[in-house]
């Protein structure tokens, strides 16, 4: 009977132990993450699942990559995937709202309009993902540009290439949009090269001095690898699109109170460590230097403290 006992105590105490120690989440249900296709959307992903993984939380990674916003959308909204890193800006002007360069009001405008979709979005990180007009080293020094108000001076010195829709877009230069408002002129837009934003030609054409002043994105790897100068946007034209995590509230509700802390800490904690820079370094990290992506998020989760060391 003591033998008998005993052993009884040591399988209990084992139990415990597998228990306490292991990441498979217990009673945690599995959540799907899910994505848009680029790389900078797919590292966020990375980032919060190990942050989660390393705090008991089972991850399915299926969603990674899953399409662009009218995919991934539908997809969080049906239950299809649970949680996604989003641009809180983008997906107000997607839900029907006004998005502008206040992070704080996007957020809060948002907020409602999820809530009606059964979603939450968690806190925003530092991190702004914009539209960025972006030039070359040599030209900031030569022209002594730093923000976006310098350029007016010496806009007929310059060659310009703006969005394909650029002519059209208030953010852009649509007649009285943000262009305008820093003294462009319309013989400007319309001499200007219209390319895609954010892409591998508007990139090639600055590189190769095809166009001296380039629409980017304020993250783009292309502007670190190059040494690029973002100007600033001193009038604040442009909206803030800061990443956050968009959570099923039934999800949620599945998790008890004390995993529901845990859960949105976590979130929000990693959160809080992403600024620009770091967001621009991860992105290039895999997109340009080719790194895994696992790897690459599991460096800084750890650097940062958030995932063991050797884990």
């Amino acid at each position: 009977m003591r033998l008998s006992r005993r052993l009884a105590l040591g399988a209990m105490a084992l139990a415990l132990v597998v228990s306490a120690c292991s990441t498979g989440g217990g009673s945690k249900p599995t959540l799907k993450i899910g994505s848009v296709g680029f790389a900078e959307a797919k590292v966020m992903a990375e980032v919060y699942a190990q942050a989660l993984e390393a705090k008991g939380f089972t991850i399915d990674r299926a969603g990674f990559g899953l399409g662009q916003r009218p995919v991934v959308a539908p997809a969080i909204e049906s239950g299809q995937i649970d949680l996604q890193p989003e641009y809180i800006g983008s997906r107000l002007a997607y839900e029907g709202g006004t998005s502008g360069p206040d992070s704080q009001a996007n957020w809060t405008a948002l907020q409602p309009k999820l809530t009606a979709k059964n979603l939450t979005v968690l806190n925003y990180t530092p991190a702004i993902d914009t539209n960025a007009f972006v030039v070359r080293a040599d030209t900031a020094t030569q022209f002594n540009l730093t923000k976006m108000s310098d350029l007016a001076a010496v806009q007929t010195q310059l060659k310009f290439g703006l969005a394909t829709d650029c002519p059209t877009n208030a953010l852009c230069g649509a007649p009285g949009g943000a262009l305008s408002q820093y003294g462009l002129t319309a013989d400007t837009i319309a001499a200007a090269t219209l390319l895609s934003a954010c892409d591998v030609p508007m990139a090639d054409a600055l590189r190769n001095n095809t166009i001296d002043v380039a629409e980017l994105c304020s993250t783009q790897p292309d502007i670190i690898v190059n040494g690029w100068k973002v100007l600033e946007d001193d009038l604040h034209t442009q909206p803030a699109d800061n990443m956050a995590p968009i959570v099923r509230n039934d999800y949620l509700s599945k998790l008890s109170a004390a995993d529901q802390d845990l859960f949105k800490k976590t979130l929000n904690d990693v959160s809080a460590q992403i600024d620009t820079a770091t967001l621009a370094d991860l992105y290039k990290q895999v997109d340009v230097d080719h790194k895994d992506l696992a790897d690459v998020a599991r460096t800084w989760l750890q650097a940062k403290g958030f995932v063991p060391a050797g884990s």
